[in-house]
């Protein structure tokens, strides 16, 4: 491929496909050059490091995930917009590894003011979450449960970790309406200033 045929989308989406199929820690600007047949200094002029380059694919894998969440809540609320919000989020981890865990990346703060992806998943999520009568601080306690949740169930299943004969898919469907019934109970917080 010519070198005048890159760009940092064009890597971006290689790097993404690469940490997909080799795990991200394998997604490296060599094994890029490699991909492309280029030398290494040839990505330089299209991103500055690998810092860089992850940082990328943490915002395209982001962007693709709120697409998914977004489609799958779209008309919903309440448990079906919660429950749909859940399956979107465990699928789109399970289909993409590579690219979700990149989504777990710390991203600058100055990088992430500027994503409309990144905002549009805090629209979404502070959106659905609200349809349960939250308010801040509630509602950041609220993300930080679902978040957990979800990425600590989705990483365990992804290792292999569940070895118990019960159906996962049954126990991700419990464990979600057990966050339905957490979110329309939530308990206030009688310091929300603390």
């Amino acid at each position: 491929m010519a070198r005048a045929g890159l760009t940092a989308e064009r890597l971006t989406a290689a790097a993404a496909e690469l940490a997909d199929e080799a795990g991200l820690e394998k997604v490296s600007l060599s094994a890029l050059a490699r991909h492309f047949g280029v030398k290494d200094a040839s990505l330089y002029s299209h991103v500055k490091s690998l810092q860089d380059l992850r940082t990328r694919i943490a915002l395209l894998a982001g962007g693709e995930m709120i697409d998914r969440i977004a489609l799958a809540v779209a008309g919903r609320a309440g448990k079906d917009a919660l429950a749909a919000f859940a399956d979107a989020y465990r699928s789109y981890a399970l289909d993409h590894p590579g690219r979700y865990a990149a989504t777990q990346l710390p991203v600058d703060r100055t990088l992430s003011a500027d994503s409309p992806a990144l905002r549009r998943t805090a629209d979404i999520t502070y959106g659905m979450l609200r349809a349960y009568g939250l308010e801040e601080p509630d509602l950041t306690d609220a993300v930080r449960l679902l978040r957990s949740t979800f990425h600590g169930y989705c990483a365990l299943e992804s290792a292999g970790a569940f070895g118990a004969p019960r159906d996962v898919r049954r126990s991700w469907d419990r464990a979600v309406e057990a966050l339905h019934v957490a979110l329309e109970h939530w308990p206030r917080d009688p310091n929300p200033g603390a």
